[in-house]
């Protein structure tokens, strides 16, 4: 019998731009993180269990601030750790390293709380909207494997997911007209200048109309992505680590994008009208929290989400 989907929440990041735990920073009226609206959300879609990835070294202020809010939302709440040290036999943390591995570690870090259900991966410090973890709900609930894994990803419009504070970290997406994804970039440093958008090059800058679809991690995947992470993971500690010790990470959209060259899986880009607010610096969060009051007194959030 196939397990139903659970969420997925990416909350152990070091938030060095924002200057602080933003994964627990109060948004709500009462106090709620961005993370509790995305809950709520994903609840409302038919999600019934989630496992939020942490580090040891936030575990304790996390679980008396989050957890404790959390005891009285309805989904089965597991938590799982991510931390430098959890390598396979053989590999060990360069010297000096302080920096998290990764989002595809991350997951991997999960994988025994996950337990070969299908699973939705989202950043604990993104507000996605509601039609998002519908979407994806959905698309997970029918996924099968077949000659090809059968994943997904919620695409948003660049110029929608931007910050006014500084530059921001995307998957920059290539889709072809059947809604597969051809390939996916990460991409550091986009940020707004006065003639638009732009992404840094090696040979200067370049544009990114507005409307170009990127990832903000919010992916759908079937058990065979644990699999594939496992085993792509031992190249990434051989080559990458080894040339760059210190800040290399194991990024879920490289790690998809090298599946799709390989043609192991078929991505269809799923898309949500929802509006994407997020908080990578600290100056983003009174728009953030506007945002949502706004929400709110149009009735989508009740006044105390766990009430």
């Amino acid at each position: 019998m196939k397990k139903q989907p659970i969420l997925v929440v990416l909350a152990a990041g070091m938030g060095s731009r924002y200057g602080g735990l933003k994964q627990i920073d109060a948004v709500g009226s009462h106090g709620e993180a961005i993370l509790d609206y995305s809950l709520y959300d994903a609840y409302a879609a038919g999600f019934r269990t989630a496992v939020i990835i942490i580090k040891k070294a936030i575990a304790e202020d996390f679980l008396s601030i989050v957890g404790k809010r959390l005891e009285k939302c309805p989904m089965e709440i597991r938590y799982a750790y991510q931390e430098l040290d959890k390598l396979p036999e053989g590999y060990s943390v360069p010297e000096g390293r302080v920096k998290p591995w990764g989002t595809s570690h991350a997951v991997l870090c999960a994988a025994e709380a996950i337990d070969g259900a299908p699973f939705a991966v989202i950043n604990a410090d993104d507000y996605y909207g509601k039609s998002a973890y519908r979407t994806v709900f959905r698309a997970l609930t029918d996924a099968q494997d077949g000659e090809m894994y059968d994943y997904c990803m919620v695409g948003y419009e660049v110029g929608k997911t931007v910050s006014d504070n500084g530059s921001v970290t995307r998957g920059v997406c290539k889709v072809d007209g059947e809604h597969c994804l051809i390939s996916i970039e990460e991409c550091p440093g986009i940020e707004k200048y006065p003639g638009g958008i732009r992404r840094p090059r090696k040979d200067g800058w370049e544009n990114l109309p507005p409307d170009t679809t990127v990832s903000m991690n919010l992916w759908g995947f079937t058990p065979s992505f644990l699999r594939e992470a496992r085993e792509h993971f031992l190249p990434f500690l051989q080559t990458e680590a080894v040339e760059n010790p210190l800040k290399s990470e194991y990024f879920l959209p490289s790690l998809v994008d090298r599946l799709i060259r390989e043609h192991k899986c078929r991505v269809t880009v799923l898309h949500s009208a929802d509006q994407w607010y997020g908080v990578t610096y600290a100056e983003d969060k009174p728009g953030v929290v506007a945002a949502l009051k706004g929400l709110a007194e149009q009735g989508l959030y009740p006044d105390g989400l766990w009430e």
